[in-house]
């Protein structure tokens, strides 16, 4: 396997198969139709701008919603280009986090469909969030920004997409924390979402991952520059313990086996002595992961993606605490996708999820993919996951609206039927 440091290599944006150059979108949803932003928790906000891309042209009933994960964004495919001027100078080496799967040709081909991927609100790419300055206060938010949830993540989709003038979804996808908007989509407003695609993710976040939460957070409010958030302009950032953060999130993400063969136990230096510095392969990844992260993330905004992604709760939400009341609201065909290494959404716990919509005759295709690739497999293994989103993609709706249940599959890495 690569390691960090080996080149991939990308559609240049010349290539047919990219999207090309990419320029994010911002677009205020508050105004006169929608004065205040509510939010589920009970707060409010005066001024929600989102920040978005858009892949393809809009053509009938053609738009696919995608959803990025914790620490992605809305720059999904192609290459930014205004790297320089909104101060995202990493994005230079690589384009859009699912640059494989979007593009003419592609999975989600943009030749016919129109894909569209905001930001979510909190985060720190262009959605108002805590680093942005409050209204009320001419001073950055910080923790007086209001609590959020993946509800109103949707909710401030969906007035996203009223401003521009669309009313139903060809299909909502997302991976992770984006699969969690994604099975929200399908529930809050079924009428809106014709095929919802759910990849390494389930109608709430399983404890163990909620634990790992709770440590990165910890790392982070306990760091001395924290400040209790207004941190904003002062010489020092809360680095280390988003730095701790995210080394111990990227462990989730990994597996046990895929760690053993991508790193061993190699090390830095062949040398006799014994310390405490990063010596292991492992532990040189994991700062490097750490050190790149705090160039483009803002600490405030983990916590509060983080707590919306622990309190998501499909079955408190809609169904007063039974999952198969909750998926009785779901009008779209589901496909969802687990991977056999991921240990936040292991393939056990997606089955009780496909199992609930099978209860109540939902037509729903379940796969599971063999995969060393950990939670991250919905972002490595491209080849396979867009086979299989492809095919999901293409298959006639017919099925849908004669609300006849589809016979679930467990499909294996070849993207083939067992």
């Amino acid at each position: 396997m690569q390691s960090h440091s080996s080149i991939k290599k990308y559609d240049p944006p010349s290539s047919v198969h990219s999207v090309g150059w990419t320029k994010a979108r911002v677009l205020q949803i508050t105004g006169k139709s929608l004065p205040v932003f509510h939010l589920i928790c009970g707060g409010t906000l005066k001024v929600v701008n989102v920040e978005y891309e858009a892949y393809g042209k809009i053509s009938g009933d053609n738009v696919i919603l995608v959803m990025h994960a914790l620490s992605g964004d809305a720059h999904a495919a192609g290459w930014d280009c205004m790297t320089e001027e909104n101060g995202r100078s990493w994005r230079k080496k690589k384009p859009g986090w699912w640059d494989a799967l979007i593009g003419p040709g592609k999975a989600l081909d943009t030749n016919r469909f129109c894909v569209i991927c905001p930001n979510v609100l909190g985060g720190c790419y262009g959605t108002t969030g805590p680093s942005d300055m409050n209204p009320e206060t001419k001073k950055p938010y910080g923790l007086q920004f209001p609590m959020i949830t993946v509800r109103d993540w949707v909710n401030m989709e969906k007035a996203l997409l009223e401003r521009l003038n669309i009313h139903h979804l060809y299909a909502v996808c997302g991976g992770s924390l984006g699969g969690q908007q994604a099975l929200a989509w399908a529930m809050a407003y079924p009428d809106w979402v014709g095929k919802c695609m759910i990849l390494a993710s389930g109608p709430k976040l399983p404890v163990q991952g909620v634990g790992f939460n709770a440590v990165a957070r910890h790392a982070i409010m306990n760091d001395p520059c924290f400040c209790k958030g207004d941190y904003y302009g002062r010489p020092k950032q809360p680095d280390t313990g988003l730095t701790v953060a995210r080394m111990l999130g990227h462990i989730t993400y990994l597996s046990g086996r895929g760690m053993d063969q991508k790193f061993g136990r190699s090390h830095r230096h062949l040398t006799d002595k014994i310390g405490f510095e990063s010596e292991f392969e492992i532990e040189n990844y994991l700062d490097y992961q750490g050190r790149n992260f705090v160039e483009r993330f803002d600490a405030n905004s983990y916590l509060y993606i983080t707590s919306a992604m622990d309190y998501f709760d499909a079955a408190e939400n809609w169904g007063q605490g039974d999952l198969v009341r909750a998926c009785t609201l779901i009008k779209a065909e589901m496909l969802v996708v687990a991977f056999s290494s991921d240990w936040l959404y292991p393939p056990d716990y997606c089955r009780e999820f496909v199992n609930a919509l099978l209860n109540n005759n939902m037509p729903v295709t379940y796969v599971e993919l063999e995969s060393e690739s950990g939670h991250d497999a919905f972002l490595v293994d491209t080849e396979p996951v867009g086979r299989i989103l492809k095919a999901f993609l293409l298959t006639p709706s017919r099925r849908r609206q004669l609300r006849r249940p589809m016979i679930t599959e467990r499909m294996l890495a070849n993207g083939k039927k067992s």
